[in-house]
Protein backbone atom coordinates (compact mmCIF):
# COMPACT_ATOMS: atom_id res chain seq x y z
CA UNK A 1 0.00 0.00 0.00
CA UNK A 2 1.32 3.23 -1.29
CA UNK A 3 1.51 6.21 1.75
CA UNK A 4 0.60 9.61 0.78
CA UNK A 5 2.61 12.70 2.45
CA UNK A 6 -0.65 15.42 1.68
CA UNK A 7 -0.68 19.45 2.40
CA UNK A 8 -3.04 20.51 5.14
CA UNK A 9 -6.69 20.37 3.56
CA UNK A 10 -5.62 18.55 0.27
CA UNK A 11 -7.79 15.97 -0.04
CA UNK A 12 -6.94 12.07 0.55
CA UNK A 13 -5.04 10.80 -2.57
CA UNK A 14 -6.49 7.20 -3.22
CA UNK A 15 -10.09 8.89 -2.74
CA UNK A 16 -9.37 11.58 -5.34
CA UNK A 17 -7.93 9.42 -7.90
CA UNK A 18 -11.37 7.19 -7.42
CA UNK A 19 -13.57 9.93 -7.95
CA UNK A 20 -11.33 11.51 -10.97
CA UNK A 21 -11.36 8.03 -12.60
CA UNK A 22 -14.95 8.12 -12.15
CA UNK A 23 -15.33 10.95 -14.14
CA UNK A 24 -13.54 10.09 -16.73
CA UNK A 25 -14.35 8.68 -20.31
CA UNK A 26 -12.70 6.33 -22.86
CA UNK A 27 -12.81 9.51 -25.28
CA UNK A 28 -10.49 11.08 -22.40
CA UNK A 29 -6.55 11.09 -23.75
CA UNK A 30 -3.57 12.30 -23.36
CA UNK A 31 -0.10 11.63 -25.58
CA UNK A 32 2.48 9.45 -24.31
CA UNK A 33 5.15 12.03 -23.86
CA UNK A 34 3.43 12.50 -20.35
CA UNK A 35 3.47 8.89 -19.29
CA UNK A 36 7.05 8.53 -20.39
CA UNK A 37 8.17 12.02 -18.69
CA UNK A 38 6.38 10.98 -15.35
CA UNK A 39 8.33 7.34 -15.78
CA UNK A 40 11.43 9.07 -16.21
CA UNK A 41 10.99 11.25 -13.42
CA UNK A 42 10.28 7.77 -11.05
CA UNK A 43 13.36 6.30 -13.09
CA UNK A 44 15.49 9.22 -11.85
CA UNK A 45 14.62 9.36 -7.83
CA UNK A 46 13.50 5.88 -7.17
CA UNK A 47 14.82 3.31 -9.62
CA UNK A 48 14.35 1.34 -12.31
CA UNK A 49 11.50 -0.89 -9.91
CA UNK A 50 9.87 1.94 -9.01
CA UNK A 51 9.06 2.80 -12.54
CA UNK A 52 7.72 -0.69 -13.24
CA UNK A 53 5.17 -0.40 -10.22
CA UNK A 54 4.16 2.61 -12.22
CA UNK A 55 3.75 1.18 -15.16
CA UNK A 56 2.23 -1.75 -14.28
CA UNK A 57 -0.57 0.55 -12.05
CA UNK A 58 -0.88 2.20 -15.47
CA UNK A 59 -2.24 -0.85 -16.97
CA UNK A 60 -0.75 0.01 -19.99
CA UNK A 61 2.69 -1.84 -21.88
CA UNK A 62 4.42 0.93 -23.85
CA UNK A 63 3.85 4.60 -24.84
CA UNK A 64 5.19 5.88 -28.29
CA UNK A 65 5.36 9.59 -27.53
CA UNK A 66 2.56 11.32 -29.73
CA UNK A 67 0.14 8.35 -29.70
CA UNK A 68 -2.93 9.11 -27.56
CA UNK A 69 -3.80 7.16 -24.39
CA UNK A 70 -6.54 7.03 -21.82
CA UNK A 71 -6.51 9.60 -19.11
CA UNK A 72 -7.33 6.64 -16.67
CA UNK A 73 -4.02 5.45 -17.58
CA UNK A 74 -2.04 8.32 -16.88
CA UNK A 75 -4.37 8.99 -13.53
CA UNK A 76 -3.07 5.80 -12.26
CA UNK A 77 0.41 5.94 -12.92
CA UNK A 78 0.85 9.32 -11.83
CA UNK A 79 -0.81 9.00 -8.39
CA UNK A 80 1.33 5.69 -8.07
CA UNK A 81 4.29 8.06 -9.32
CA UNK A 82 3.36 10.46 -6.97
CA UNK A 83 3.22 8.29 -4.14
CA UNK A 84 6.31 6.94 -4.16
CA UNK A 85 7.92 10.39 -5.04
CA UNK A 86 6.36 12.19 -2.02
CA UNK A 87 9.14 11.26 0.66
CA UNK A 88 11.86 12.08 -1.96
CA UNK A 89 10.42 15.11 -2.64
CA UNK A 90 8.78 16.77 -0.03
CA UNK A 91 5.10 15.59 -0.67
CA UNK A 92 2.67 14.65 -2.74
CA UNK A 93 2.07 18.58 -3.90
CA UNK A 94 5.78 18.78 -4.71
CA UNK A 95 5.94 15.52 -6.70
CA UNK A 96 2.77 16.19 -8.83
CA UNK A 97 4.51 19.84 -9.48
CA UNK A 98 7.72 18.06 -10.03
CA UNK A 99 5.88 15.52 -13.01
CA UNK A 100 3.84 18.85 -14.10
CA UNK A 101 7.36 20.50 -14.71
CA UNK A 102 8.64 17.70 -16.69
CA UNK A 103 5.47 17.32 -18.74
CA UNK A 104 5.47 21.18 -20.02
CA UNK A 105 9.84 20.04 -21.02
CA UNK A 106 9.41 17.14 -22.55
CA UNK A 107 6.31 19.02 -24.67
CA UNK A 108 8.28 22.07 -25.27
CA UNK A 109 10.91 20.20 -26.46
CA UNK A 110 9.18 18.82 -29.24
CA UNK A 111 9.16 20.48 -33.10
CA UNK A 112 5.61 21.37 -31.95
CA UNK A 113 6.34 22.89 -28.66
CA UNK A 114 9.42 24.86 -30.35
CA UNK A 115 6.59 26.16 -32.27
CA UNK A 116 4.65 27.42 -29.36
CA UNK A 117 7.75 29.02 -27.81
CA UNK A 118 8.32 30.57 -30.95
CA UNK A 119 4.76 31.99 -31.51
CA UNK A 120 5.55 33.75 -28.21
CA UNK A 121 8.19 35.31 -29.27
CA UNK A 122 10.22 36.15 -25.65
CA UNK A 123 6.85 37.66 -24.19
CA UNK A 124 5.58 35.99 -21.63
CA UNK A 125 1.80 37.23 -21.79
CA UNK A 126 1.94 36.18 -25.26
CA UNK A 127 2.82 32.60 -24.35
CA UNK A 128 0.24 32.86 -21.07
CA UNK A 129 -2.65 34.03 -23.80
CA UNK A 130 -1.35 30.84 -26.05
CA UNK A 131 -1.58 27.90 -23.43
CA UNK A 132 -5.32 26.78 -24.57
CA UNK A 133 -3.93 26.17 -27.77
CA UNK A 134 -1.17 23.99 -26.46
CA UNK A 135 -3.36 22.21 -23.81
CA UNK A 136 -5.43 21.76 -26.82
CA UNK A 137 -2.32 19.94 -28.50
CA UNK A 138 -1.40 17.70 -26.21
CA UNK A 139 -4.58 16.66 -24.43
CA UNK A 140 -8.24 16.27 -25.66
CA UNK A 141 -10.36 16.91 -23.12
CA UNK A 142 -11.29 19.92 -21.36
CA UNK A 143 -11.51 23.98 -21.61
CA UNK A 144 -8.76 26.43 -21.03
CA UNK A 145 -9.54 30.72 -20.74
CA UNK A 146 -7.11 33.67 -19.77
CA UNK A 147 -8.16 36.39 -18.44
CA UNK A 148 -5.63 39.62 -17.67
CA UNK A 149 -5.53 41.18 -14.35
CA UNK A 150 -2.82 43.63 -15.78
CA UNK A 151 0.42 43.53 -17.98
CA UNK A 152 2.51 41.07 -16.13
CA UNK A 153 -0.41 39.22 -14.15
CA UNK A 154 -3.40 36.42 -15.54
CA UNK A 155 -6.06 34.07 -14.24
CA UNK A 156 -5.83 30.85 -16.03
CA UNK A 157 -9.04 29.20 -16.15
CA UNK A 158 -9.59 25.38 -16.62
CA UNK A 159 -12.32 23.29 -16.52
CA UNK A 160 -12.97 19.46 -16.97
CA UNK A 161 -8.98 18.69 -16.41
CA UNK A 162 -8.71 15.36 -14.66
CA UNK A 163 -5.11 16.88 -13.38
CA UNK A 164 -4.72 18.05 -9.69
CA UNK A 165 -4.39 21.92 -9.76
CA UNK A 166 -0.97 21.34 -8.48
CA UNK A 167 0.63 19.00 -11.82
CA UNK A 168 -0.85 22.19 -13.89
CA UNK A 169 1.36 24.79 -11.46
CA UNK A 170 4.39 22.66 -12.44
CA UNK A 171 3.27 23.00 -16.16
CA UNK A 172 3.17 26.89 -16.13
CA UNK A 173 6.16 27.60 -14.11
CA UNK A 174 7.98 25.22 -16.92
CA UNK A 175 6.82 27.07 -19.16
CA UNK A 176 7.77 30.75 -18.20
CA UNK A 177 10.85 29.48 -16.99
CA UNK A 178 11.36 28.10 -20.62
CA UNK A 179 10.73 31.46 -22.10
CA UNK A 180 12.77 33.44 -19.39
CA UNK A 181 10.63 35.20 -17.61
CA UNK A 182 11.83 37.07 -14.07
CA UNK A 183 10.19 35.43 -11.36
CA UNK A 184 7.29 33.67 -12.31
CA UNK A 185 4.85 33.16 -9.46
CA UNK A 186 1.95 30.53 -9.86
CA UNK A 187 -0.82 29.69 -7.77
CA UNK A 188 -3.19 27.13 -7.71
CA UNK A 189 -7.02 26.44 -6.29
CA UNK A 190 -9.37 23.70 -7.14
CA UNK A 191 -12.83 24.98 -7.65
CA UNK A 192 -14.15 21.41 -8.00
CA UNK A 193 -13.12 18.11 -8.93
CA UNK A 194 -12.65 18.76 -12.09
CA UNK A 195 -12.10 22.65 -12.30
CA UNK A 196 -9.42 24.97 -11.08
CA UNK A 197 -8.16 28.47 -11.85
CA UNK A 198 -4.18 29.77 -11.48
CA UNK A 199 -3.15 33.31 -10.67
CA UNK A 200 0.08 33.84 -12.75
CA UNK A 201 2.36 36.61 -12.70
CA UNK A 202 6.43 37.63 -13.27
CA UNK A 203 8.21 41.19 -12.86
Amino acid sequence: MIAFEVERGAPEPLTDLARRLSRAEEKDRARGMFFLGALDVVRKEAGEAAAARCLAASRERAFVPFFLYPITSFLRLSYSAAGLLAPRLGGFEAAMRTMGARSAQDFLSTVVGRSFLALAGGCPKRLVSNLPSGYSTAVNYGERDVEWLDARQGRITMFRDFMPHSYHEGVVRAALDAIGAREPHVHGRASSLLDSEYLVSWT
